[in-house]
């Protein structure tokens, strides 16, 4: 199995700075290390404790807390909802919710994310 790694490039509304993030097409939601947002994004609660399970059998996380924020591949701006998963191995990962939404390619001979410039066009209609 391939793995793509790469640092990005994250803006929420306290500033930005980069982060390495991870592409995990088996994570269907993109989450984020809780020590990633300090001079970042406040996080939000959740309202309600969402259970998370892990790779492990049987095994879930508590989320409460979220992070909405954009970050950027190749100078193409992006956005999305970030779990705040305390403990998390990555500073943050790129789960295939947020790939889908944005059609993201994984290019695993160049180890790359690719996004199409005309698919991430922010439209409002």
């Amino acid at each position: 199995m391939s793995i793509i790694k790469t640092p990005l490039l994250f803006a929420g509304s306290l500033g930005e700075k980069y982060l390495c993030a991870l592409y995990d097409s088996e994570a269907n939601l993109s989450c984020i290390h809780p020590d990633a947002l300090e001079n970042l994004e406040t996080p939000v609660s959740l309202g309600r404790t969402r259970m998370i399970g892990t790779a492990a059998e049987g095994h879930f996380i508590e989320v409460n807390e979220a992070v909405r924020l954009d970050f950027y591949i190749d100078d193409i701006l992006l956005s999305d909802e970030f779990l705040v998963i305390p403990g998390l191995s990555e500073e943050a990962i790129i789960g295939a919710a947020t790939m889908q939404k944005w059609r993201i390619k994984l290019d695993f001979e160049t180890d790359q994310a690719i996004v199409d410039p005309k698919v991430a066009k922010m439209q409002l209609v």
